[in-house]
């Protein structure tokens, strides 16, 4: 069975699509021009000014971008942002406006017919909407009726568990306490998030091995490292500013090893605009540049393993710390025994490396007395994923670089408060320590069976067994995997409700009723209450600290994220329980008191964000070299080395962002540093590849992926782009390449959907005919 092939959305603007030679270094001068044209097109020169100088400044607002941490207060630069930043802020700081007048002049179904970009760029939500069953168009409607609507159809559900509470990243601490707190009281735990489909594997093999699914460095301990390896990561574009502090580490004499299928330029070379040598020389970032075949991580860390036993073996005392390895951790023997068994031939078909070019990565760790590991993206979205995260643990604690200054682990989060989130108890399988504290604090028992995550959200929807969507954020519709049945199940609901602060594909991909909640942004000030209000996020390194905007909102109508879920609850469960909600919307300071009552490490929460602003929150291997797993020790792990193989003629497809993009946030159609102007549906692919298949640079194609149910999943409309990236081994853009995500291809143990591991064949698409009379 295949899906039929279609005409996908495409901007008037792709027609003009050029490529041009990828680029060998980030940001400079064009970072800075490209920031502030946007910025100035989209919020006035004023509105710029007042956003970019407040922007992850101490008293001002944190970026939504990225979950990077900021530097020591006496460390900040004045414009303490990159180009990605800008462009968000921007993006959320537009001028223009969607209203009752927008949605009464396009019905949903012209709509669909738009791509993301166009959703998103007509401007920002201002006024509740309602489809109702039937309709053709979104009308107004008052808030007070949408939240009355929503605790009708809540409460008129057979089971809580029929309803689903998604989360984004963008959520901050209160707003995901409220809305945790909200969904166990009205009895469920489907609270599936934005981490389902990105670091969950990352959780997972970290909550197994060290005990705890956080990273374990500091900001100070990247820039005091001697290497610093990133692996399946693109901080150019997805994290521009951890090229400050890989720059500072490289200054300081650190080396850097880069893994990753594609030579971004973001690994290659840092232009830093914010110093004259940053501009007139720049600073030069990966020592090797691994560039391994998708998938082949696990196997290159087993290799690097094997090889540092063997170099402890020839120079006994000299390689690994036996002491660490003695007190603080348990399963080395077997580790030993089986990454003494490497077979190498299985390690190069995997990474398509030499073993000289393995040799000299670990070359690099024999030198190197402090490390620091980083990843992102392309560990985590495959269906070895987690045991991969375990090998790279594995290789720290042979070194002992965890605990210690200036090394550690550090996967990189890519939503500004995802990471939060989950400590506030957005977790579909919290632990029932957490669930007590809740239990104690507010007086009503949490359920306790552990509910849906992303995917198994979707499955839900589809097979009937949930009816109500709430999405706090985001874009679920494009975000998942699998689109067409995605949105097909959303579709299936009796109520989806999206609370958003901009137009895009979850609102056209709708339930027989929807609500469209329009929210403040993080850029604008919230006078909810009558007092001037402040929200919370947690960074990628644990550090929790306060958010402010001093924007006026973009329309009158506007509430915060915390008071509109408050007012839902409030409607919802009326006076089931004794939990204030109307006390919590007019001072979040209520909600922090909550907080630091109930979420481990964060006692004394309100105070001290009120005194301090923030705080690191408690890590136990970082801090003291203690392991809370079931063993008391950290965890060496045995995994199975398997080479992942796919059919002659066919090709692995790992999807990614472009430079103009955050997430399914599409701020423009160039990705410069990849040399692609004017244009999104390309597929990077090598010229061995090409040559062997049969095509030129620039053909256009479609992609079919297969898959073992037998549906042969289609994506239209391709130009292929030769590139420099491993033989079998292509690239595309997110989320148009989604529809080739099949919903079951996920990552073992954390359901993470393989969105770097998508077998998919090329198939040559003809010139339109011509019509005729």
């Amino acid at each position: 069975m295949s899906t039929p092939r279609v005409d996908p959305p495409i901007d008037a603007e792709e027609a003009d699509l050029r490529v041009s030679e990828p680029k060998t270094h980030a940001a400079g001068l064009t970072a800075v021009r490209v920031s502030l044209t946007m910025a100035v097109k989209q919020m006035g020169v004023a509105g710029s000014a007042r956003n970019l100088t407040r922007l992850n400044q101490v008293d001002g607002f944190d970026c939504m971008s990225c979950a990077w941490p900021d530097p020591d207060q006496n460390h900040r630069h004045k414009a303490e942002f990159c180009e990605n930043g800008a462009k968000a802020v921007a993006w959320e700081g537009t001028r223009d406006r969607v209203g009752p007048e927008f949605f009464a002049a396009h019905s949903i179904a012209e709509l669909e017919g738009q791509t993301e970009h166009w959703l998103e760029k007509q401007g920002r939500l201002t006024h509740p909407m309602v489809r109702r069953p039937g309709g053709t168009h979104y009308e107004p409607i008052e808030l007070a009726d949408a939240f009355a609507l929503i605790g009708h159809h809540l409460n008129g559900l057979i089971s809580p568990d029929e309803a689903l509470f998604y989360t984004s990243g963008r959520a901050s601490n209160e707003a995901a306490f409220v809305y945790q707190l909200f969904a166990r009281a009205y009895g469920t735990n489907n609270l599936p998030d934005c981490s389902n489909m990105c670091h969950e594997s990352t959780g997972v093999g970290l909550s197994e091995t060290i005990g705890i699914g956080k990273g374990s460095v500091s900001l100070r301990d990247v820039q005091e490292a001697d290497l610093i390896v990133v692996s399946g990561q693109n901080p150019g574009t997805n994290h521009p500013r951890m090229l400050s502090a890989l720059e500072l580490a490289k200054q300081r004499g650190a080396k850097i090893l880069a893994v990753n299928p594609l030579r971004e330029a973001g690994l290659l070379k840092f232009d830093n605009p914010q110093t004259p040598r940053g501009m007139v020389k720049g600073t030069a970032l990966a020592d090797l540049f691994l560039q391994i075949r998708s998938n082949g991580d696990l196997a290159l860390w087993q290799a690097i393993g094997h090889l540092l036993i063997e170099a402890e073996d020839a120079a006994p005392g000299t390689v690994l710390d036996s002491e660490f390895i003695e007190a603080n951790t348990v399963g080395f023997e077997a580790y030993r025994k089986h990454i003494g068994e490497l077979d190498w031939d299985e390690v190069r078909d995997a990474t398509g490396l030499a073993r000289d070019e393995v040799e000299a990565a670990a070359a690099m760790f024999l030198a190197s007395r402090k490390t620091v590991h980083c990843w992102a993206m392309g560990i985590t979205q495959h269906r070895n994923a987690v045991a991969t995260i375990k090998e790279i643990v594995n290789v720290a604690l042979l070194q002992g670089m965890i605990g210690k200054p200036g090394a550690g682990l550090c996967p990189v989060r890519g939503h500004s408060n995802v990471q939060g989130d989950r400590t506030m108890g957005i977790w579909e399988q919290s632990p029932d320590s957490f669930l007590d504290a809740l239990r104690d604090e507010f007086g009503f028992e949490p359920p306790r069976k552990h509910g849906f995550d992303a995917v198994n959200a979707v499955r839900a929807l589809r097979d009937g067994q949930a009816r109500v969507f709430v999405g706090l954020g985001g874009n679920f519709a494009a975000a998942m995997s699998d689109t067409a049945v995605t949105e097909a199940a959303l579709r299936s609901a009796e109520l989806t409700v999206q609370i958003s602060t901009k137009l895009n594909r979850s609102h056209l991909t709708h339930g027989e009723t929807a609500l469209i909640l329009p929210t403040l942004g993080r850029t604008e000030k919230d006078l909810t209450g009558g007092l001037v209000q402040r929200v919370t996020v947690e960074d990628s390194m644990s550090a929790v600290h306060a958010s402010r905007g001093r924007s006026e909102p973009a329309g009158e109508l506007l509430r915060s994220e915390v008071d509109i879920l408050c007012g839902i609850a409030s409607a919802t469960l009326g006076t089931r329980f004794d939990i204030p909600w109307r006390e919590f919307a007019a001072d979040y300071d209520q909600i922090r008191q909550r907080i630091g009552r109930v979420v481990p490490g964060c006692e004394g929460y309100a105070e001290t964000i009120r005194e301090r602003g923030g705080f690191t929150l408690a890590h136990p291997p970082r801090d003291s070299r203690t392991f809370p797993t079931p063993e008391g020790k950290a965890v060496f792990t045995v995994s199975p080395l398997s080479v992942l193989t796919v059919p002659e003629g066919r090709l692995v497809l790992q999807s990614l962002r472009s430079h103009d993009q955050f997430n399914t946030t599409i701020y423009g159609l160039n990705d410069r540093y990849r040399g692609i102007h004017s244009g999104r549906r390309v597929v990077f692919i090598s010229a061995a590849d090409l040559r062997e298949l049969g095509f030129a640079d620039g053909d256009m194609v479609d992609l079919v992926s297969e898959w073992t149910d037998g549906v042969k999943r289609r994506a239209d409309a391709f130009r292929l782009v030769e590139y420099s990236t491993p033989k079998g081994c292509v690239a595309a853009y997110y989320p148009e390449t989604n529809p080739l995500i099949p919903l079951d291809s996920t990552a073992l143990d954390s359901n993470t959907p393989t969105s770097k591991w998508v077998v998919v064949g090329l198939e040559r698409r003809e010139p339109a005919a011509a019509p005729t009379d």
